[in-house]
């Protein structure tokens, strides 16, 4: 009994001793907001605050600040200025029911200073000692008191605040002061639209989140642990700075700890004999035959354990890295020597419950094992640099990240110029490398994103300077879209120009890809497709109640009245869902575009999840919280986004029945390595499941990188009805598999009118049959003048119309009922198919807006979110005694080469020739003559051709 007590109380003074060398300051704070920043001048450091906060947290967090009114001053350009005049928007702007369509609104806004005040008492054993005030993430500047007097101040966005209180801290009662103040200061404008800091995203807050903490350490100690792995020779240069002087001895070990074989690293040791200040040293530690390597597949991490002795007593570190390199040769990544391809997403700082980016890992291993689920390996953080906590988790998953200096310098501030940001960015991005250089995730480096200015010389010594001092990762000078300029002295660019789909101009195909494009096929760096995608899904107002945190989505609260108003509420869902459907075929068909293009080294999504700012740009085929919306899952996107999958290139997707399908089938193949005797099979189905062909392929190895596997050459003859076909590629015995759908339509026949009375306009003779009982199409193509101003491409919205001022396409896809009798003889889904670009593209659209109560358009076409006027381009109605259908899709022109317009045009004579021609809804003839005659005008957003940074009084 006596020995289990002994223990016990080992174990328990262990604990007391460990936990007397920190001070946890989390709790509460005396608080007070500084509106007219007088808390200095008036000694707020020595005066009891009125107010009281929880931290760690921000303002809003702790519902501190101001109620968001109309005339709330936001940090970011506002680039459609028209909820400030527009008469509909009015009662949005009035107090009680203010909502912003721009981006989510916070709970609180307050841009300022803010006093944050406690009491602590420090014991008796930390005299003497090195004392070390840590606050983790404050935004953003930081200024100290300590018993009434000033310690320092930081402004750092990237990195943690630390300030060094030796000398200034006492055993007994401690008063500790922290002022923090969000504004934008010229010391450290990084640009009102910088991710780091825009109410776009996270929000301008005020605050301290993250580890709050004193510490007691010797006054002898490790300041900072560099390591360097060295694969090639099997071990890792670890350079290390310690301060003090005298006698000391550096021991170092490492081992593994995160893999299910365990590597213990033998310990070396070395005496210093060290100077006043500081001193530098470098230990060669020996990995050994048994080396683990780091990278996506297999993560393997070791944790070194540095420990100083000295008659100043011991300091111990523990450094976590990995052993891998990350080097380019030619146009390509490799990851210890293995050549990779960047999957990627942009991480935007979106994070609406809390309004920052997390501190914890559990958050981060989250968001990182979500992206792998969808066939992604790497994140790019835009303009800003996430918290310690997503290091470790990248560096737990696997995953390759490109964090940046927390700068967009554009919009009010340049790069190149003079002005601070030059000075300032340069020592952001050495904190960021100095705190986070060990973990393995840390791959990339890019100062900011998109500058204004003299940017070009700037970044060229930026990507030098990295290039001479640490060359543990690769660098670029910014991430840029395809209007800046070429950086001569990258070693990668992010940049631009060789993506998109082409398919506003030609019919789709996918026997292209981007090799020609933005000189892909000559420059010699490799080259990382920027904010790849940006298609746009229509709002899930389904969302809504997610929003349970700092940030309320009332911008979804904006759209959904919108689209109740205009008599479309019920569309609401089936929208989403069909935008959300076009949106992922988009994706499909552009990423696999990039797979196909020989010497691409990889894309960066714009971003895998909604961001919710710059208008709320829903480019996410997940919503804002990493969620799935319901129209794409991951199994799904991984047919097309993974290290490997399978490409077909074939000239169309439309055939007629006395035709030969033929295409090329490939593999992109980025693996842990090469893969050996790999066995292709390929099956041809229609939805039904009939099978109309098959084929196996020879057995074929595949390298890294695109692989010929064959070509497939399937007669349609035995296909005598419309049909949906689907190929189905994959590799036999894994889960490797990719799909596409086509359509195949019979051979030409006659096309009967019937009793159908068929013209392109409402003329005499079309009343007179109306009245008569009879029915009449009108093909109405170039014709319509209610709903000219909605211009439609076949593919969606691109970010979308707020910010970029109504730059068409205004539409995102569109919705049928895929169970009408009409589309018997035209398959179709409830969504956009590649089909329907024979008719969509470029084509006109009708405006309802003055049509019944009710009545809704057979193809309609969804509008943009931030207007939702009902439009279509096909619709039947009762008109007079008779019964009409009208469409401005082109159903008249070409028809023996414009198979789809040939099966539209028989699908709707046959349907209205039948007893199923039913139309539900009475509409006058005024209202078909308004269609052709009426004319609303072009949207008027109110801006210039710069962002609207002075925003009008509003009264």
């Amino acid at each position: 009994m006596k020995k289990i007590f002994l223990i016990g109380l080992c174990i328990l003074l262990g604990v007391t001793s460990q936990a007397q060398n920190t001070i946890d300051l989390s709790g509460e704070w005396e608080f007070s907001m500084d509106r007219n920043d007088v808390g200095e001048k008036e000694k707020w450091f020595a005066s009891t605050l009125d107010d009281r906060i929880n931290l760690p947290g921000s303002m809003p967090e702790k519902l501190k600040g101001d109620i968001v009114t109309a005339s709330t001053q936001w940090t970011g350009s506002i680039y459609d200025s028209s909820y400030y005049y527009s008469p509909y928007m009015e009662k949005y702007r009035k107090e009680g029911n203010v909502k912003y369509p721009f981006f989510l609104t916070p709970a609180r806004h307050y841009v300022g200073a803010a006093w944050y005040k406690k009491e602590v008492e420090i014991p008796a054993g930390w005299k003497g000692k090195r004392i070390i005030l840590h606050l983790e993430r404050p935004h953003i500047e930081t200024t100290v008191w300590v018993n009434g007097k000033k310690a320092g101040s930081c402004n750092s966005l990237s990195v943690a605040h630390e300030y060094d209180l030796t000398g200034k801290v006492q055993p007994g009662k401690c008063i500790l002061a922290v002022k923090v103040d969000n504004r934008i200061k010229a010391d450290y404008n990084v640009g009102m639209d910088s991710h780091s800091v825009t109410d776009q995203t996270q929000g301008n807050w005020n605050g301290i989140v993250g580890d709050m903490y004193l510490e007691a350490l010797p006054t002898v100690y490790l300041e900072d642990i560099q390591v360097y792995p060295d694969i090639e020779h099997k071990q890792a240069r670890v350079r290390i700075t310690v301060q003090g002087s005298g006698q000391a001895s550096v021991k170092l070990s490492a081992q593994s700890f995160n893999t299910t074989v365990s590597h213990n690293v033998p310990p070396i040791q070395q005496d210093i004999r060290l100077k006043k200040g500081e001193n530098k040293l470098e230990m060669t530690l020996p990995m050994g035959e048994d080396m683990l390597l780091w990278d996506e597949f297999s993560p393997a991490l070791y944790r070194l354990h540095a420990e100083l002795s000295s008659p100043a007593g011991t300091d111990v570190r523990e450094v976590e890295f990995g052993m891998r390199s990350f080097e380019i040769k030619g146009k390509w990544f490799y990851v210890n020597g293995r050549k990779t391809q960047l999957r990627g997403t942009v991480e935007n700082c979106v994070f609406p419950l809390t309004g920052y980016s997390p501190t914890d890992e559990e958050s981060w291993e989250k968001i990182f094992n979500i992206c792998k689920t969808y066939g992604l390996n790497h994140v790019r953080f835009h303009s800003y640099c996430p918290p310690e906590a997503a290091f470790r988790a990248a560096d737990r998953t696997g995953f390759y990240l490109q964090p940046e200096g927390p700068s967009w310098p554009n919009h009010g501030v340049s790069l190149g110029n003079g002005e601070p940001i030059d000075t300032y960015l340069m020592k952001e991005t050495q904190a960021i490398v100095k705190h986070y250089g060990n973990y393995a995730s840390f791959c990339m480096l890019a100062c900011g994103n998109e500058p204004y200015g003299n940017w070009v010389a700037w970044v060229s010594k930026f990507v030098d300077y990295w290039k001479q001092t640490d060359p543990r990762r690769v660098y670029t000078g910014a991430s840029v879209g395809n209007g800046w300029q070429w950086q001569p002295r990258n070693q990668y660019h992010v940049k631009a120009g060789a993506r998109g789909l082409t398919w506003n101009k030609r019919r789709p195909s996918t026997d292209d890809d981007y090799r020609f494009q933005n000189h892909l096929d000559t420059v010699r760096q490799p080259y990382v497709a920027h904010e790849m995608g940006q298609w746009c899904a229509f709002p899930n107002f389904n969302e809504i109640g997610k929003y349970t945190g700092v940030n309320k989505a009332l911008n979804f609260e904006i759209f959904r009245d919108l689209l109740a108003e205009n008599d479309m509420a019920d569309r609401a869902y089936w929208f989403m869902m069909a935008s959300g459907k076009l949106q992922a075929l988009c994706y499909k068909y552009e990423l696999e575009k990039m797979r196909r293009t020989p010497d691409y080294a990889g894309f960066q999504l714009l971003s895998l999840n909604d961001y919710s700012g710059q208008g709320t740009a829903l480019v996410g085929v997940l919503d804002a919280f990493f969620e799935e919306k319901g129209y794409l899952h991951a199994d799904e996107w991984r047919r097309f986004c993974a290290p490997t999958v399978p490409l077909m290139r074939t000239q169309k997707f439309v055939w007629n029945a006395d035709e030969t399908f033929e295409a090329d089938i490939e593999i992109s193949h980025f693996g842990a390595s090469a893969c050996d005797n790999a066995q292709v099979s390929y099956t041809l189905r229609d939805e039904y499941g009939t099978l109309y062909n098959k084929g196996v392929f020879p057995v074929k190895s595949l390298d890294l990188g695109l692989n010929s596997i064959g070509h497939v050459a399937c007669p349609l003859a035995a296909i005598g009805k419309p049909r949906k076909l689907n190929l189905e590629v994959k590799i036999e015995g894994t889960d490797v598999v990719n799909d596409w759908n086509i359509w195949v339509y019979p051979v030409p026949e006659t096309v009967s009118e019937g009793k159908v009375y068929v013209t392109d306009s409402l003329d005499t003779k079309a009343l007179d049959i109306l009245q008569a009982g009879g029915n009449v199409l009108i093909t109405a193509a170039g014709k319509i003048s209610y709903g000219k101003e909605i211009k439609q491409d076949f593919t969606p919205v691109f970010w979308n119309t707020s910010w970029f001022k109504m730059r068409p396409p205004h539409t995102t896809g569109i919705l049928v009922n895929p169970h009408h009798p009409l589309f018997q003889q035209f398959p179709t889904d409830y969504h956009s198919d590649l089909q329907w670009w024979e008719l969509l593209n470029k084509a006109q659209v009708m405006q309802f807006t003055d049509f019944p109560t009710g009545f809704q358009p057979l193809v309609q076409s969804i509008d943009t979110w931030f207007i939702s006027r009902k439009a279509g381009m096909l619709f039947e109605a009762n008109v007079l005694n008779g019964k009409l259908m009208m469409t401005s899709m082109d159903l008249s022109t070409g028809l023996d080469e414009r198979i789809v317009a040939r099966q539209m045009r028989k699908a709707i004579l046959d349907y209205m020739n039948s007893d199923s021609f039913r139309p539900q809804h009475e509409v006058s003839p005024q209202q078909i003559s308004d269609l052709f005659q009426k004319v609303t005008g072009e949207v008027n957003m109110y801006t210039r051709q710069s962002p609207d940074e002075l925003k009008p009084t509003i009264k």
